[in-house]
């Protein structure tokens, strides 16, 4: 099976539900038991709960495209947002995200809880018919652990919500669970499952959930435990990085190359078909096929992309000057960004006076293009893959879980790794937390982890320069209005 042999199917699935011709002649056909339980059949049932991964239009999917869960994560951070234009273009939205504005009727924040749910109904719908079919255990696990995946997401920006393994309840009868609840169906389900996944990497295991993905969620889990439960799992967290170190995983090169984007290697890892030495989990994009990235075109001013890629960009999305200036000028992780005098007649500023009213200049602000377009492309995206985990996530998770738990000399190494591959020295001493933190702000810019870690170091609340400081309920977003109105036993999160 090619790597996005297991996605087509999705599609192919979706238009056997909608066929309504009941005449046709049926020659040859399954019971529904048998044919979840062969190999083919169990892909279907899964294939129809990793089509909601890849990111398309009105907010579907992990990543890609917009108005959906990743912008909500990643715009109500420091690292990026969408501005007003002064000339009238873009919604609000992106604004009050990012000055912690957000309302629970705002469209982003449904569209991220009414795309959780729908993978959270496909992905019970998979267990049960790969369960009744007694498929092979490895797929049954691949199923509960995304139906894990999901909750975890869902768990992480709603706190206490609505749970359900079973598509046998209506929306105004689903119990709502506390996230305590929850992170310790996430941990059981892992737990249960993540030693039954394939230990495969690539082929037919890319953008899918083998072994060491599987890991790689369960230490997101644990690192966030403090945060979700009270309780820190620092040594637990450690444990499953140190799994996943076992699965031949290596920082990818970051070495000079012309072919590259900004003739370096490193940034290959943002392209289009993820190198596997250091991809973990890849969302698997194809514009106008499956899924797309929207994320270069997104951020470029019009005659600036025209110039480069041949096609108009969006003037969308910029990087914030106080995000920017942390960054050491030698690092190779600051050519991603853009300003100045470009091509087509465009020079960014770096400073933005406005985010809403009334908005930003249409040349106003740092550019980012971590996700330099690749691929098929056009005006509607590119084809570049996302990196849900990659291996230098693993690396700072272990660094962080040393300091966390009282071993500073043994974090060096992995901190170090990623900064020499960037480019800069290793550390002079052994790292604090702040040392962690600024890592994770310089590798892991614009791929979905912002928001979270800010949160975990105490971060997220702090003043910018749109803004002053947030209250605490901002840690949590709101039960949006219409699920509220859908099920009348919710309780909104306090503050809203």
């Amino acid at each position: 099976m090619k790597r996005k042999e297991l996605m087509l199917l999705g599609c192919l699935s979706i238009l056997f539900v909608a066929c309504t011709d009941v005449d046709e002649n049926v020659y040859d056909k399954y019971e529904a038991n048998e044919f979840y339980g062969t190999p083919e059949g169990s892909d279907v049932a899964l294939a129809a709960v990793y089509a909601q991964v890849a990111g398309n239009w009105d907010g579907v999917g992990y990543a890609g495209a917009d108005n959906g869960w990743y912008d909500m994560n990643c715009m109500s951070s420091d690292e990026q947002v969408i501005p007003h234009r002064n000339t009238g273009d873009w919604q609000l939205d992106f604004a009050r995200l990012f000055k912690h504005e957000w309302l629970p009727s705002d469209y982003i924040i449904n569209n991220t809880w009414n795309w959780l749910y729908r993978s959270i109904f496909n992905a019970n719908l998979a267990v049960a018919q790969l369960e009744n079919a007694n498929a092979e255990s490895s797929k049954i696990a691949e199923a509960k652990v995304l139906r894990a995946f999901f909750y975890y997401l869902l768990m992480d920006d709603f706190g206490n919500v609505p749970f359900y393994t079973e598509n046998n309840v209506t929306v105004d009868q689903i119990p709502q669970a506390s996230r305590t609840e929850v992170y310790n169906f996430i941990v059981s389900e892992l737990t249960e499952n993540v030693d039954l996944l394939s230990p495969e990497k690539g082929g037919n295991y890319y953008g899918r959930f083998n072994k060491w993905a599987g890991y790689a969620l369960l230490a997101k889990v644990y690192l966030n435990a403090e945060v979700y439960t009270g309780t820190p799992q620092w040594q637990a967290c450690l444990d499953a990085c140190q799994t996943i170190s076992e699965g031949g995983f290596s920082l990818h090169s970051g070495a000079a190359s012309a072919s590259s984007p900004f003739e370096s290697q490193y940034y290959d890892l943002f392209g289009d078909v993820l190198p596997g030495d250091e991809t973990i989990l890849a969302m698997y994009a194809s514009v106008n096929i499956v899924s797309r990235s929207i994320y270069g075109v997104r951020t470029l001013f019009g005659p600036h992309a025209q110039a480069v890629f041949g096609y108009s960009g969006w003037n969308g999305t910029i990087v914030p000057k106080q995000y920017f200036l942390q960054f050491d000028e030698n690092d190779i992780r600051t050519r991603q960004f853009i300003y100045g005098e470009q091509p087509g007649g465009v020079n960014y500023s770096m400073d933005v006076t406005s985010l809403d009213d009334p908005g930003a200049a249409p040349q106003a602000g740092i550019r980012g293009l971590k996700f330099y377009p690749a691929g098929i492309m056009d005006g509607g995206g590119a084809s570049n893959d996302f990196p849900i985990y990659r291996y230098a996530d693993i690396l700072l998770m272990m660094a962080e879980c040393n300091v966390q738990l009282g071993n500073p000399s043994a974090a060096k190494p992995f901190i170090d790794q990623v900064r020499q591959r960037a480019g800069l020295n290793g550390l002079d001493n052994n790292p604090t937390l702040t040392d962690v933190y600024k890592e994770r702000t310089f590798e892991l810019n614009w791929e979905g982890h912002r928001r979270q870690d800010m949160i975990r170091f105490g971060t997220f609340l702090q003043p910018n320069e749109f803004r002053g400081a947030s209250q605490d309920y901002r840690k949590l977003f709101p039960i949006p209005t219409s699920a509220l109105d859908a099920n009348p036993g919710l309780q909104q999160n306090p503050g809203y």
